[in-house]
């Protein structure tokens, strides 16, 4: 899908260009170099990073021609072995129409050798060009001679043929940036929308000139959205152009977006593709009584017959007929497949646009298909009820939107009726998981039982494709959840097969209690509940925290006290409330003719918080850990 804005321009144009200067780190000239940053041992502000950024410097601006070009120059400092991955390096482009291309590429490696600078050029026999996909295409190189101490650098010159591909500037990385500036020259008939999505304070924040200094790694956190999302970062997007008076809007709004996409022949155009032997499923399923009999069958039928090559993608390759013969395809193939299908069961549905969350979150204020990566099928039945089918996942329902899209938006295509709205995608009610444990502690300090575990849901969904995909050694790992004294001899599955019921779990366990001496006996009742551990650990936060769906945790335990013992010590009964009220936990404990009952309910209300709730989810979990981990002490007779 090559997007090519054509520009008329009358008369002469004028850039408007201003000179800039800023205080602090600055960037240097290809090839010359400071010996202190050769010497240097650590990062200043980091002091434990494997590498830093020295500069990244990016300029862009426009040829005589309205070609749109990044002039980019990138600076590496090792500081030890495991730094030396920065110095493999990949640039990603929309190379495969020649819509994008990089020229002017140098590469060197510097090191001090006995107090002399020494340069080792990249041979450019050794950059490669790898096409990804028919649309991306990407420039691989290594730098050689890369020991603790070198600095590498790059730089390369990248040009789009649409004024519309302005580029995206990120100032953060995984490794610490000392410097980052971005300086644009625009000419004055084009205006583009800045998305600027930052915390780190600018040293310079001018229209055309941005720089920050001393930019802290990025490092994942449990429970965030994509890299992409949380990045310190300015985005662009073309809103107009002004040429001899008449203005005209290129500011895409989501309908536009979603013609686009119907136009498009890899994607709009294998609507109505024919596929061979069609006529069987679509017979046998107009032959089932209800619409969910009929979606069920469909999505099976696709999902067990196609293979994924792994793509995420919001264009076809080779097409659906060609996907459907050769039984693969990326996921746009397979589910427009999937939706060729329904439509012509009768079904109402339609395609969706989505991103996938590793992908990033699609922003409604920016319009734009750029924003996907990913085609899906969307039936909507009513305001409260709707199905997102995705068959290339082999252990997705047709019944439960995928994890990885909840609490995003996606563009429904209804082409028939020329409507394109975006919808968001979330799960209203609870996913709940049941643990009903009994167990007998025995004198000796030992303990067997029983555990019967019920996972609706994505639980559900998590549980058979971990089992799958691992085998049952592993599974029985993840279940013991590296407790050395915890055995499980043994896990029988019922409803595997079964989508509406929930998947139960029959696990038969041994647990050695440690600490147990011959006067006492110490239990920890913490067994077999997904809140076993606490993810938010850390002091601070610097992501917003989606859990994807609100989670229902419910464990009730019978155990049988150890002949000889009575309980010296037995945690209270205890509730607890965040104090927006959102995430309720409670323990109830009582001792009854012989037995310690001890049950424990963890309910949310809602599933995504913001990083400035940190601190109250942090002191919540923290308590509710502190709470569940309480011991039960059985004193001897």
């Amino acid at each position: 899908m090559n997007k090519i804005f054509t520009v008329i321009i009358l008369g002469v144009l004028t850039l408007s260009v201003k000179a800039q200067t800023s205080s602090g780190p600055t960037t240097q000239p290809f090839g010359k170099i400071d010996k202190a940053d050769l010497e240097m041992k650590n990062c200043d502000f980091e002091k434990d990073a494997n590498a830093e950024v020295l500069f990244d410097k990016g300029s862009v601006y426009f040829s005589p021609q309205y070609d749109l070009v990044l002039d980019r120059h990138i600076r590496i400092k090792i500081f030890n072995e495991k730094g030396n991955d920065e110095a493999n390096i990949r640039i990603e482009f929309f190379g495969g129409n020649r819509s994008e291309y990089i020229t002017n590429l140098q590469a060197e490696t510097i090191n001090l050798n006995n107090g002399n600078i020494e340069i080792t050029k990249v041979d450019k026999k050794l950059v490669y060009t790898q096409n990804v996909n028919k649309i991306r295409t990407a420039m691989v190189f290594s730098f050689p001679n890369v020991k603790p101490g070198s600095v590498v650098e790059f730089k390369y010159t990248l040009t789009a043929e649409s004024i519309a591909d302005f580029p995206d500037w990120f100032f953060q990385d995984n490794i610490p940036t000392r410097y980052s500036e971005l300086t644009t020259s625009i000419p004055n008939i084009l205006y583009y929308k800045k998305l600027v999505m930052v915390s780190h304070p600018f040293i310079k924040n001018d229209d055309d000139f941005k720089s920050m200094a001393n930019i802290p790694s990025f490092h994942d956190e449990p429970f965030m959205s994509s890299r992409r999302d949380n990045l310190e970062r300015i985005l662009y997007e073309l809103s107009s152009v002004n040429a001899s008076g008449v203005t005209l809007a290129f500011a895409d709004t989501w309908k536009k977006v979603g013609e686009n996409e119907v136009g498009y022949d890899d994607f709009g155009g294998q609507f109505k593709r024919k596929l061979e032997g069609e006529e069987t499923i679509i017979n046998k399923a107009k032959t089932l009584k209800t619409d969910d009999d009929k979606i069920a069958y469909i999505f099976n039928e696709v999902k067990n017959s196609m293979k994924w090559n792994e793509e995420d993608e919001d264009y076809t390759n080779d097409g659906t007929k060609e996907a459907w013969v050769k039984k693969i395809g990326n996921c746009t193939e397979i589910n427009l497949i999937l939706y060729h299908l329904l439509q012509k069961a009768g079904l109402n549905v339609h395609p969706m646009l989505v991103s996938t969350k590793k992908h990033g979150k699609v922003n409604p204020a920016f319009s734009s298909n750029y924003q996907f990566n990913k085609t899906v099928a969307y039936i909507p039945v009513d305001s409260n009820k709707n199905y997102v089918l995705d068959a290339t996942g082999k252990y997705n329902i047709y019944n439960e939107i995928p994890s990885s899209l909840l609490n995003g938006f996606g563009l429904s295509i209804d082409k028939e009726n020329e409507n394109y709205e975006l919808v968001f995608l979330q799960k209203t009610t609870p996913v709940r998981q049941v643990a009903l444990i009994t167990a007998e502690i025995k004198p000796d300090g030992k303990v067997s039982g029983t555990v019967q575990l019920n996972s609706f849901d994505y639980y559900r969904v998590d549980a058979i494709k971990k089992y799958k995909t691992d085998g049952e050694k592993k599974y029985i790992d993840y279940l013991e959840n590296g407790d050395n004294n915890l055995k499980i001899s043994a896990v029988k599955f019922d409803n595997m097969e079964v989508d509406t019921l929930p998947l139960t779990q029959n696990i038969d366990f041994k647990l050695d209690l440690a600490g147990t001496d011959e006067t006492y006996i110490y239990f920890n009742p913490n067994l077999f509940i997904s809140q076993q551990d606490n993810p938010f650990l850390s002091e601070h936060r610097y992501t917003d925290i989606d859990f994807g769906y609100r989670g229902n945790y419910a464990s009730n335990g019978i155990y049988k006290e150890p002949a000889g013992y009575k309980v010296d010590a037995l945690p209270k009964s205890v509730s607890m409330t965040m104090p927006d009220k959102s995430i309720t936990f409670k323990r109830l404990v009582f001792e009854q003719d012989g037995t310690i009952v001890i049950r424990f309910l963890v309910d949310y209300k809602k599933s995504v918080y913001f990083k400035e709730d940190y601190p109250y989810l942090h002191e919540f979990f923290k308590k509710m850990n502190e709470i569940m981990n309480e011991q039960v002490v059985f004193k001897k007779s």
